[in-house]
């Protein structure tokens, strides 16, 4: 069975690795030079870092390098993952710069057929499966600003920061950075150095975590574990989560309380004026975002400026009028402003039965669309765990495609999606990313699957997660568990 995959970034990468080693033929198509997804050297902006330390990012049984940092860079990461692809024998089943410009059902649910364009020429090829794993952050969302025509016209420049790879861009530049995630202020904090002034326009203060709570202890040990995770309420409460959630509440609330005491003084956050208006626990509704290393030292030192509460009213040549009513200096505009989640080369019958009116995914554990035979997603559920994420799902889809009987029938999954659906709308207010962030129920997420696949972890190491940080490593057996059913032996890492 020949299995064809789109994207090669954590979630394509980890997918080819799984089913081939399953033993099915597998091509994967990325239309960048490079794998690596966000990774790429392509949208790679300067000061990127991961957001989880190395060893709970890494995959389960491909350890970073000992030399990387605790928390590796974008360059790490990329190198990171095309060792991945030589340890693994990868290469020969990725073709790199092909882009899938169409895919077509078969007759008869027999398969896909594939429309790719490599070098400006188009070829057609079909495939048993298909896999999509472009990822929800592969097409930057852009604002449309008032006056941006005229803004251009006079030499500034607007990019989103995936756009954003080369700093030199911002020497001696007035540049304004929109939004108040990772991404603005890793971007913020790198020009800084060199630019003429650098100004954040912040719409909505979030709460931002510290890499090292009172500069000692690593968030990983609060956030990145099971008692961290269940802190926050899942859609059903089991376990040691009833009591969280219940009698226990108060306990709960306590330890949210004083993390969020610690959070704001040691980021000076009233000093700055950037303390939100609303509970630290808000963080689970949409995204998580760390600190970036000096960013607050830099504001207090006059090196940038945040501007709370604004947004860009409308550009003229060389400035911008904020809705604070403020005017500042622009030459270059860097947006952390979002990704939109399409997937164009569906047709429009398919792309109907994938998504809803809005354009929210309707997918069966993040990945299986009801009425589409054939077609799975992997990577469209944002998470703290990603590679992990990708890699459970990825054991899932081989159980899938082998014939294992997992999926339960089209009106149990619906019934499934609608609940879903309508409990991401009530807990993020509306900002799920479409239907795809799974943020911070990780753990739960995997523990679904594993479920499913009677492939649960042993029950010391899902005690060990509670109070200690999850290390990928630990899921490593299940990649053996699985291919031993398989008949196959797996490779050592």
């Amino acid at each position: 069975m020949k299995i064809g995959i789109v994207g090669g970034g954590i979630a394509g990468l980890s997918t080819a690795k799984t089913l081939k080693a399953c033993g099915f033929e597998v091509i994967l198509f990325e239309k960048e030079a490079d794998v690596g997804g966000v990774w790429s050297a392509s949208r790679r902006y300067p000061g990127l870092t991961t957001q989880n330390p190395r060893d709970t990012y890494a995959f389960s049984d491909f350890p970073m390098p000992k030399s990387y940092p605790e928390w590796p860079s974008g360059a790490q990461m990329q190198a990171y993952l095309e060792a991945y692809v030589d340890h693994f024998r990868l290469r020969d089943v990725i073709r790199l710069g092909a882009e899938v410009v169409s895919a077509t059902p078969l007759p008869n649910a027999a398969g896909w057929s594939l429309r790719v364009r490599v070098s400006g020429a188009e070829e057609t090829l079909d495939v048993d499966w298909l896999i999509i794993c472009n990822g929800i952050f592969s097409i930057p969302a852009v604002p449309e600003f008032k006056g941006a025509d005229a803004f251009k016209a006079a030499g500034g420049a607007i990019l989103h920061t995936s756009q954003f790879t080369d700093i030199a861009r911002a020497r001696n530049k007035h540049v304004l950075v929109v939004g108040y995630g990772k991404s603005s202020c890793d971007v913020a904090n790198a020009v800084s150095g060199v630019s003429a002034s650098t100004t954040v326009a912040a719409r909505n203060l979030i709460w931002k975590i510290p890499k090292k709570l009172m500069n000692v202890l690593n968030f990983k040990h609060l956030f990145l574990t099971r008692l961290g995770e269940g802190l926050f309420k899942y859609i059903e409460v089991k376990g040691f989560e009833k009591f969280l959630h219940g009698p226990g509440v108060g306990v709960r609330n306590s330890m949210l309380a004083s993390v969020q005491g610690v959070i704001a003084r040691q980021l000076k956050l009233k000093e700055v004026g950037l303390l939100p208006d609303k509970p630290l626990e808000t963080i689970a509704r949409s995204t998580v975002s760390l600190v970036t290393d000096g960013f607050y030292e830099k504001i207090l030192s006059g090196d940038l400026t945040v501007k709370p509460g604004a947004q860009i009213q409308g550009l003229s040549p060389g400035q911008a009028t904020l809705s604070t009513g403020e005017t500042v200096p622009a030459d270059l505009i860097v947006c952390g402003t979002g990704w939109d989640q399409k997937v164009s080369f569906l047709t429009p019958d398919v792309l109907a039965k994938v998504t809803d009116a809005r354009g929210v995914f309707r997918l069966y554990r993040s990945m299986i669309p009801t009425g589409v035979e054939r077609l799975a997603f992997n990577g469209y559920n944002s998470s703290f765990f990603s590679q992990l994420n990708a890699e459970v799902s990825a054991l899932w889809l081989a159980e899938l495609i082998s014939g294992a009987p997992i999926l339960p029938p089209e009106r149990e999954r619906e019934a499934y999606i609608d609940t879903r659906l309508a409990w991401m709308e009530a807990r993020t207010d509306g900002k799920h990313s479409k239907g795809t962030n799974i943020i911070p129920f990780s753990v739960h997420h995997m523990d679904e699957l594993l479920e499913e696949m009677e492939l649960k972890l042993p029950l010391g190491t899902r005690l060990k997660h509670w109070l200690m940080a999850i290390n990928a490593k630990d899921y490593a057996p299940l990649h053996r568990r699985l291919l031993r059913r398989r008949g196959v032996r797996a490779k050592a890492a």
